[in-house]
Parts: C-alpha cells; structure tokens; sequence
C-alpha cells in the first residue's frame, strides 16, 4: 500500500475557477517527489491540499489507507516549508528551531538535544544564539527547513523554497536538500517552476499544466521519453527544439532541408498530410556530416559562450532552432554551420493532440 495516495483530485473555487483537475498519485515512503511547471498549474495548490491549508472540492486524500480530507495539519503530520521562510524576526535561530517542540511541551534538556543535532545536520551550529536578519538568504532558508525537520513528521512539503535565492545559493541548497533527504529518509513533496531543481531532486516528477497532470516519472523517463510537446519543451536545457509542419511525400521542411520520415512513419501510421510536430534536443546534434542522421546547414544567428558549452541560435528561413556545441567548436556569427540530427535523437508528436508517436 502506498504510503500517500491522491485519488482524483479536484480543486474547484467558489468563483467557478477550477484549478486542479482529476490529480491521481502514489506516493511511496521515503520518496522525494517533486511538482514542476509554470506559474498558474495548480503545483502549489495540489501542496496546500496535502498539507490541509485548502479544502479538497472532491476526491479523496489517503495516509496509510485512511482518508485524511478532513483531518486538519496537524493530524496529517506534516511539516511544511514555505518560499517567504516565514521566521519570527525576534527569535534567535535556536528558538526558530525549536519552536514546534515548545509548542508540543516536550521537555528542555529533549529540546536542546535536538536542535544542537539538527544544527549539525544543517551546518547551522554557529549561528543559534544569531537572529533571523543578521542571517544570509541561504542560511535562513536552512533554518526554516531545520524548524521542519527537528519535528520527525511523516512528510515534508516544501514550497519553492529556493526561489528568493541567488543562483549560486541555489546550487549550494539543492545539494544541501539533497543531503537532508538522504539522511532523514522522510517522504519529500517539492514545488518549483525550476525544472533544473526537479531533475536534480526528485526521484519521481509530476509535470503540470493548466491543472492537469501532462506526465508523471523519472527525470531519466521525462527526458528520454516526454509524453507530450509541453513535457519536451519544459525539461532540457535550452528547450527542446520543434519542427511543425504538414507530411508530404513522407517529408516535412526545416527552411528548405526537407526531413524524410517516410519509413518512420510507416510504421506508426498514416500521416500523409497531417500536421506532425518532429523535435530535438539541441544538445543531440553533431557538427558535420553524419551517417543515419538528418543532415542540415543554416546561418548562424547569435552565440552565447557559457564556458564548457556554447549556445548557437540558428535560421533556416523562418524557422529557428537552439544547438548547443562544445565551447571550443563555437562558429562565427552570420556564418553557415553544417550539423546532422542523429535518427534515434529524433522525436514524434501528433501536430492535433501534440502526444508523441513512434
């Protein structure tokens, strides 16, 4: 039996606006699960349900097999982490730790055992007797995800809890969240846009959109294997790259490079003009002529070096694309760049319900 269970989820305001459609999933323990997509896909809304912050409209949520719609947070033992670290500005860092476990009356010398061992846990030791202002972003995050730990709850829900960070802090965060998970062991839900945080983190993604779950799975299953055009263009990057165009003769145009299809095609189906979407990822190309690869040259738009990769923006009429090529192969702006697109690099999707084919 799984350890967390969302059967058919709806979140559904009194305005009419329904912000959750049908969310199943199960959750194992000890699982790090995370919710990804953009601003407005229901990610935190689906968390606040979990956590038992927003009423759930229908459907039923499930710990351990029993049905917990109605039980309040604190019954649900959960502990949750928010994007705001929601400190008390007058406690030291110490008693913002502490401060669940006073609540509950456990005793003092228990309290001060604890924390000095979450502390450690955190890299946070130095800093107890410190204020919440006198900390770095970065470290007052960690004392929010320690006041959340300290409670040995069943489950953290942590909502994007890294996006008032820099972008080094989040490295080091992630890493640092990461760690936490491995050693606790706690059953982890984490809401973020960052689709580099979910690859990072999670064990499984759960990818939204508009409310509706698009794919659940492994960053390797997301990655390789996206069920549909959103989920392809949101994990990688830069995005996936996307050819749009109407079958003909087994053919579909990149500028003036036709790609022939036709055998792959065959075997899926007829798409004898019919609209298909052919996609790639820009790191998949090859500079140069390749053999079993579609081979193409188009003008140079724009590069950006990023140190071990550069970007290369590319035109081929009116269609435009992203490579990415070793920094040391970077090609002249306004220059022709010849690349080939490996066949098994080559994705599918139905031009009408954008899911992938073949």
């Amino acid at each position: 039996m799984a350890y967390l269970t969302l059967k058919n989820i709806n979140k559904i305001y009194p305005n009419g606006f329904h912000a959750v459609h049908n969310f199943n999933l199960e959750i194992e323990k000890g699982e790090f699960i995370v919710f990804v997509g953009p601003s407005g896909c229901g990610k935190s809304t689906t968390l606040r349900m979990i956590a038992g912050l927003e009423d759930i409209s229908s459907g039923e949520f499930l710990i351990n097999g029993v049905r917990a719609n109605e039980k309040g947070p604190r019954e649900r033992e959960v502990a949750m982490v928010f994007q705001s670290y929601a400190l008390y500005p007058q406690m030291t860092v110490f008693d913002n730790i502490a401060f669940g476990l006073t609540l509950q009356g456990v005793d003092e010398d228990v309290i001060e055992q604890r924390v000095k061992k979450t502390a450690q846990i955190l890299g946070l030791t130095d800093y107890l007797d410190r204020l919440p202002r006198a900390l770095s972003g970065g470290q007052r995050q960690r004392v929010a995800i320690g006041r959340a730990i300290i409670r040995k709850v069943g489950v953290f829900l942590m909502d994007e809890p890294l996006s008032n960070l820099d972008a080094k802090q989040r490295v080091t965060m992630r890493y640092e969240i990461a760690q936490i998970h491995r050693e606790t062991g706690a059953t982890t839900i984490y809401v973020t846009h960052d689709q580099t945080e979910a690859m990072t983190l999670a064990d499984r993604i759960v990818v939204m959109k508009d409310g509706y779950v698009q794919q659940i799975g492994t960053p390797y299953e997301l990655y390789f294997k996206p069920a549909n055009v959103f989920v392809a263009g949101f994990i990688g990057e830069p995005p996936m790259n996307f050819i749009r165009d109407t079958v003909t003769g087994g053919c579909v145009k990149f500028g003036d490079t036709r790609l022939d299809l036709s055998e792959r095609l065959r075997r899926i189906g007829d798409y004898e003009g019919r609209e298909i979407v052919v996609g790639f990822r820009p790191e998949a190309i090859q500079l140069g002529r390749h053999a079993d690869a579609y081979v193409m040259t188009c003008d140079v738009e724009l590069t950006e070096m990023l140190g071990d990769n550069t970007n290369v923006y590319i035109a081929a009429g009116d269609a435009h694309a992203i490579l990415k090529v070793d920094s040391h192969d970077t090609p002249e702006t306004d220059m022709p760049i010849t690349f080939s697109i490996p066949y098994g690099s080559v994705y599918l999707f139905d031009g009408e319900t954008e899911k992938v084919i073949g």
